[in-house]
């Protein structure tokens, strides 16, 4: 069986830390665990390995995030995997930070990279994992808080929360969503 594990974020020196870019984070950590090297390949940065007897492609759109669904159906449709299949891996205002919640679906509740998924890759019905990153910015400041880095105490606490989504996709991959969300969500 094929998965499709996507890094959501935006290419580029200045986008490299910031909360924008978990999702880079993240496919980086699960890349670097599994021992592959990125290759830059069609609208993505692209590497893949095997678990358990499954194919495991991983990207991270080199589209930047407002055409982050251009890359999400090109390699949906060039690997043959099927949207139940496919993990996007998502920074979150809705959540504080620190929570980790996986989801079957669900609305792009205004995040850019997810409207353009939805709009080329079929609706709402696709696995998510959203990584919270809090609303702790003042009223007309959104942009510069997700394109900002994370806090010295936010930092602090990060290489534990990208440990426990990694940990999320392999039992994704493993087991299911369902599953994964009963025994992996974080409050």
């Amino acid at each position: 069986m094929n998965f499709l594990i996507v890094g959501l974020g935006n290419i580029g020196r200045e986008y490299a830390d910031t909360r924008h870019n978990i999702g880079f984070m993240v496919a980086d950590e699960l890349a670097k665990q599994a021992g592959t090297t990125w290759s830059t390949l069609k609208l993505a940065f692209y590497t893949e390995f095997k678990q358990r007897g499954h194919n495991v492609f991983v990207i991270k759109p080199t589209t930047f995030m407002n055409l982050s669904g251009k890359a999400v159906n090109y390699w949906m449709q060039q690997l043959k995997v099927p949207i139940q299949n496919v993990l996007v891996i998502v920074d979150d205002l809705a959540i504080p930070f620190g929570s980790l919640r996986i989801k079957p679906k669900g609305s792009a509740a205004g995040h850019n990279g997810l409207k353009s998924i939805e709009a080329l890759c079929g609706g709402q019905v696709y696995p998510r994992l959203r990584f919270g990153i809090g609303d702790n910015y003042p009223k007309g400041r959104q942009i510069d808080y997700v394109l900002g880095p994370f806090d010295k105490d936010e930092q602090k606490d990060l290489p534990a929360l990208i440990e426990h989504a990694v940990k999320m996709c392999h039992s994704f991959i493993n087991i299911g969503i369902e599953l994964t969300m009963t025994n992996l969500n974080t409050k």
